[in-house]
């Protein structure tokens, strides 16, 4: 399923720690927002791993699971809609 990460972090190094370590889940498609591939599970354990980065009293950050029939109905402009990522890559 498609899990979209959005945040709102007010400290510059926060933010851009933040920023760096979802590179490794999903791709940037806003200056605050990404687009990840997960399960459940791993969306649960990005949740926990995402709450030790971030100040509870001063960050905001959300995460909305969207169903395989949320993402067919997506629309974009100016960018491709959402994709999940190849399972197969060819080196």
């Amino acid at each position: 399923m498609l899990v979209v990460v959005v945040y709102d972090i007010p400290d510059d190094r926060r933010r851009t720690k933040l920023a760096d370590f979802l590179e490794g889940y999903g791709r940037r498609v806003q200056y605050s927002v990404f687009e990840c591939f997960l399960s459940l599970q791993e969306m649960r354990d990005l949740h926990q791993k995402v709450r030790k980065r971030v100040d509870e009293e001063e960050d905001n950050v959300r995460f909305y699971w969207l169903s395989e029939q949320g993402v067919s109905r997506s629309l974009a402009i100016g960018s491709p809609p959402p994709e999940p990522p190849p399972t197969v890559y060819i080196i």
